[in-house]
């Protein structure tokens, strides 16, 4: 399979539109200096919902650190629907679901690929592919070690744990588990709807959320031997109806953040590290006070230095910026701002937590904003690209420079 899709060929001119083009791949960034994360130059891989297995599915851009301006680099066959990348600590190996109902001629699953990443233009190459044992997986995730990959099916309403092995390759699923009723009462809760697959940051614990059952259940990891073990009981159930979609924690480990997709609000949890096991601390609208329109909450993350937590809305197409108090994690809303766009699915901060960039699926486009330290406060950049259906962004420093 080749790696890169020519930037300059006459597809890639109707991807990216040929300014762009023109603008070529140059770095303005500090090159080999060793100044903060801040002054860094990014690389950022968007996973998209098109395509097939020979379709051009995962571009690759250049984030300008100070400008917020994206560069295109690449675009390659990514595998069908990759809606959910995830990269190593290493940046060596790129992993990415296929959110298909069927993989390979397999009925009810969907895919992961494994592919590694070069280290002087950020290009993938695929590695293997191994199916997901569940329709429509629509989350990955690796546990601390890097060992495993974790794996969320939605139409499946299951989780799998796929080792990794040395070269970065997947091993098939070694543990799975499928969600039962009892159901929430949203009509959207017609099954079991497995949303987020993450550990917790002791790698003692994975939890994944399921939007169908109004749960997050708790798993020990056995990492080393690829192992689930489910806990007694769930590790958290939210309020009937709710849909909890993505589950974060907080820098430092005793708090965490449930994204409520269903009734657009978001759950501020205290979390008992021994036991494995959430509390409710408080629960808030994502919300504009007066809205009464359709919408759904979609994504959630918490900035790395702990002050702030983002969550975005689907409908009123918006972000929602909360300050996280630093005596018990409890939130105050801050500001909401337009994402530009229609149905962000899926925002990311940059590792300096000074950018922030928002896909919007249904209107084709990416915009970054700058990201006030001290208030949390979002402004746009007036910097954005246009490409089909973004899903994810995952932004890294540019190791190619």
């Amino acid at each position: 399979m080749a790696a890169i899709q020519s930037l300059f060929g006459l597809r890639a001119l109707g991807v990216w539109g040929l300014a762009a083009a023109l603008a070529g791949c140059a770095s303005t960034g500090t090159g080999a200096s060793t100044a903060a994360a801040a002054d860094r130059d990014y690389l950022v891989y968007v996973g998209t919902n098109v395509g097939g297995e020979q379709a051009a599915t995962i571009y690759l851009y250049r984030l300008h650190s100070t400008t917020g301006e994206l560069t295109p680099v690449s675009v390659q066959r990514g595998g069908a629907q990759p809606s959910y990348l995830t990269m190593d600590a290493a940046r060596r190996h790129l992993y990415a679901v296929s959110e298909t109902g069927t993989f390979h001629g397999q009925a009810n699953s969907g895919g992961v690929s494994a592919f590694a990443v070069n280290p002087t233009s950020g290009a993938l190459t695929l590695l293997d592919q191994q199916p997901s044992l569940g329709a429509s997986p629509c989350y990955i995730s690796l546990d601390h070690t890097g060992k495993n990959a974790l794996v969320a099916n939605y139409a499946g309403g299951s989780v799998s744990l796929l080792p990794l092995r040395p070269d970065g390759q997947l091993a098939p699923p070694a543990a799975t588990d499928q969600h039962q009723p009892p159901l929430g009462p949203h009509k959207n809760q017609d099954h079991a709807h497995a949303h987020c697959f993450i550990t917790a940051p002791d790698n003692r614990y994975a939890f994944a959320v399921d939007l169908g059952t109004d749960k997050v259940y708790g798993y020990q990891l056995d990492a080393t031997g690829g192992q689930l073990r489910p806990l007694p009981g769930p590790a958290f159930v939210a309020q009937p109806g709710a849909g909890p979609r993505h589950l974060t924690f907080h820098p430092e480990g005793h708090w965490a953040y449930l994204e409520n997709e269903l009734n657009s609000t978001v759950t501020a949890l205290a979390y008992d590290a021994q036991a494995g096991t959430f509390r409710e601390i408080q629960t808030l609208s994502t919300l504009p006070a007066g809205f009464t329109g359709e919408n759904s909450g979609a994504d959630v993350h918490v900035s790395p230095d702990g002050r702030f937590l983002y969550t975005s809305n689907r409908g009123d197409n918006s972000l929602a910026v909360f300050s996280i108090a630093p005596a018990d994690g409890r939130l105050s809303l801050v500001q909401h701002v337009s994402t530009q766009g229609q149905t962000p699915r899926n925002f990311a901060l940059d590792p300096s937590g000074r950018l922030l960039l928002v896909a919007n699926q249904n209107s084709d486009n990416i915009f970054t904003y700058r990201v006030n330290k001290q208030s949390g406060k979002l402004t746009p950049t007036e910097q954005s690209v246009s490409l089909p259906s973004p899903m994810f962004v995952e932004i890294v420093p540019d190791f190619t420079r």
